[in-house]
């Protein structure tokens, strides 16, 4: 099946940024690539990687980094031996930074998303019972 340039890069963007944040996780980088340095890694002009994201998806590149780590971020907090600022320093993220764009992202802060989980677990071991 034939692939075009445009879903060529947006494969590659997705995998580059997969890449990178298991690195991170791994803790063996401990910053964020910023969307210049995945255009390098890309050997494509920033504007040209938006532009071709844009257009095939009709969502910024940036919507997909930031929903990629939305889905790590929940993973991490999942797993309850990991407080709420471990998973943000995991992360990059000063906790309270971490919190502030947790909500924005995912509608309602870690705590009370770790409260639902809780709530969700509670709720399935009662009716397991």
């Amino acid at each position: 099946m034939y692939q075009g340039r445009s879903e060529e890069i947006f494969e590659n963007y997705l995998r580059i940024i997969s890449e990178h944040l298991q690195d991170v996780i791994q803790g063996k980088l401990d910053t964020m690539y910023e969307l210049q340095e995945i255009a390098e890694r890309l050997f494509i002009h920033p504007t040209h990687l938006s532009n071709v994201i844009k257009k095939l998806t009709g969502k910024h590149p940036c919507y997909f980094y930031e929903q990629k780590i939305l889905d790590i971020a929940k993973t991490l907090l999942n797993d309850s031996k990991h407080s709420i600022a471990d998973v943000a320093h995991i992360l990059t993220y000063d906790p309270s930074n971490f919190t502030k764009w947790f909500k924005s992202y995912a509608g309602i802060s870690p705590s009370q998303y770790r409260k639902q989980l809780q709530q969700k677990f509670t709720e399935t071991s009662s009716l397991a019972a």
